[in-house]
Parts: structure tokens; sequence; C-alpha cells
């Protein structure tokens, strides 16, 4: 099975991290920064998590980058797979998605790491 690296971000913040396959949740997927009692929550927070997970798209999408990882690992070259994947702010979809992937990966038996670079920024005024 494959080591695979998953860094959600922010793109408000700075540029994507490099990786294999980057995911960019701005624009398909409901943000709950709009949300005022979830703004200032984070993925960590149930109620965030479960207001992305609920949005539709969003665990067939889980899936179908659990499958493209696959891919990657099956290929002749060895090494870790990195998945990239941002939002906004890097404090809720992005965070979500990354913990909801890395438990599937991980359930698939593959060796996974996540690292949230945005998650501790203050919340994006916009």
């Amino acid at each position: 099975m494959a080591v695979v690296e998953i860094v959600s971000f922010g793109y408000l913040h700075d540029a994507p991290p490099v990786a294999h396959l980057t995911v960019d949740l701005r624009h398909h997927f409901r943000d709950p920064h709009v949300s005022p009692e979830l703004r200032y929550m984070t993925a960590l927070d149930e109620p965030v998590r479960a207001a992305v997970l609920g949005t539709p798209g969003i665990t067939t999408l889980v899936a179908a980058t659990a499958t493209a990882v696959a891919a990657f690992a099956s290929g002749p070259s060895a090494g870790t797979v990195t998945v990239a994947d941002g939002c906004a702010g890097g404090r809720h979809r992005a965070p979500a998605f990354a913990l909801a992937l890395a438990e599937r990966l991980t359930a698939a038996g593959h060796s996974v790491s996540v690292r949230h670079r945005d998650l501790d920024k203050p919340v994006v005024q916009r």
C-alpha cells in the first residue's frame, strides 16, 4: 500500500503546496464560513465536519480522490503520493475533506499523514 501525505490549505493565505493531486473545493461546495455560528470554528469541531460532509458531492469526491491516490500508488515509481486540498481560508472545507480522505485511505491500508497548513490562521474577513 502507499504512503500518502494529505495537506489541507487555504488559497487566500498562500499558493497551493506542491502535490501530485490538488483538489479545489472553493467553488462547488458549501462554505461553512458563511454561517455565523460556524465561522470561527474549524474542521476539528463536529458541527463544521457535519456541515462539510453533508454537502452533496463531497463524499463522492472523497471516494474519487481515494481512487486517484490508488492509481498514483500503483504506478511503477515508488514514493509518497501527495494530495493537497484547498478552500478559501483553509479552516473548514479543506481540513474536513482531508480528514475524511485520510480515514478512507487508512481503512484501505495506506499509511497516511495529514497536515493542515492554514487551520490555525485567523479567519479571513471577506
